[in-house]
């Protein structure tokens, strides 16, 4: 766990503090609040890092809850990977020709040029849309960013934003979309410098990444409802890996999903149910993401939750 999350530094500590002072705005406005987590981790090979191994995870799955939390009156800390998916920006192609495409170049009335952004026809038909939502939240209040990099500025942001948001007891949400690397390798058997192919085939031993679930169901906000993700690629595990979960960190629910499927089907897992919740044709062809669906169904447990 030391090298993993190590003592805590002056960026953990200034994120702690701008977490808490959001925290307490949001209860001032009586809102409840919601820690999504998003993206992949970026797992070195290197000390000075030339190769690192990740996951597939572009963060589209947090960065649309996000939009549908904000919408449902939550207020979010959104804690993301650079450069994965982000709340509202994915109305905009994210690169290439796409992009260029819908960029225009205009002479400004000094001299000067302007780019704009061609939303005619139906190359952009949702950026109206997410851009007034975008502001919106910014100007509510209702987003507060988080970024990280790497795996151990991840466990250390993590930390600092459930210390944070404790004071709020029932009323906080972890919603933890990321995908956590399962394996690393510790900082005091990582070679310094770039690993030289010269050497011949490269073997490598990775350690377990400390769970944190553990330490955030227990210790730092002890009083949260807590969801975790599980991502399965042999449908027949799913469900009993999830029951693990549960059993193990003592949390309150995991929406379970296959890899083939986890875009419009997930099985939303708690101590006495297993409820599926699946997009429909007609819904995938009028654009529905299944997001909606699992942001819905968990916002209604959330306030059971509260009740109890």
């Amino acid at each position: 766990m030391a090298e993993q999350v190590p003592p805590v530094s002056p960026v953990e500590v200034e994120a702690e503090r701008r977490v808490r002072a959001w925290a307490e705005a949001q209860r001032a406005r009586g809102r409840r609040v919601a820690l999504v987590t998003s993206g992949g981790t970026q797992v070195p090979l290197e000390a000075r890092a030339v190769r690192f191994l990740e996951n597939f995870s572009s963060g589209r799955r947090g960065a649309a809850s996000a939009e549908r939390l904000v919408r449902a009156g939550y207020g979010v800390c959104f804690l993301y990977r650079t450069r994965s998916a982000f709340p509202w920006a994915r109305a905009l192609p994210l690169s290439g020709p796409a992009l260029l495409d819908v960029l225009r170049v205009q002479d400004g009335d000094a001299g000067g040029q302007r780019v704009l952004v061609d939303c005619s026809g139906s190359a952009l038909p949702d950026l109206v849309p997410a851009l007034l939502a975008y502001h919106r939240a910014k100007e509510e209040g209702a987003l507060l960013v988080l970024e990280f990099t790497g795996l151990v500025e991840y466990l250390a942001l993590l930390r600092a934003a459930a210390r944070a948001l404790a004071p709020l007891g029932s009323s906080a949400m972890f919603y933890l979309a990321a995908a956590v690397s399962d394996f690393y390798i510790p900082a005091s058997e990582m070679p310094e410098h770039k690993i030289q192919s010269t050497d011949g085939p490269l073997q490598i031993t990775m350690k377990m990444v400390p769970k944190m679930l553990s330490p955030l169901v227990k210790e730092w906000a002890p009083e949260a409802f807590v969801i975790s993700f599980k991502l399965e690629t042999n449908p027949s595990i799913l469900i009993d890996k999830a029951k693990q979960a549960l059993e193990k960190y003592r949390h309150q629910v995991v929406v379970a999903n296959v890899l083939d499927s986890r875009r419009t089907s997930v099985i939303v897992v708690t101590k006495d149910l297993e409820t599926q919740l699946s997009l429909s044709d007609d819904e995938v062809a009028q654009g529905m993401e299944i997001e909606e669906k699992i942001v819905s169904y968990l916002e209604s447990q959330h306030r059971a939750f509260m009740e109890k």
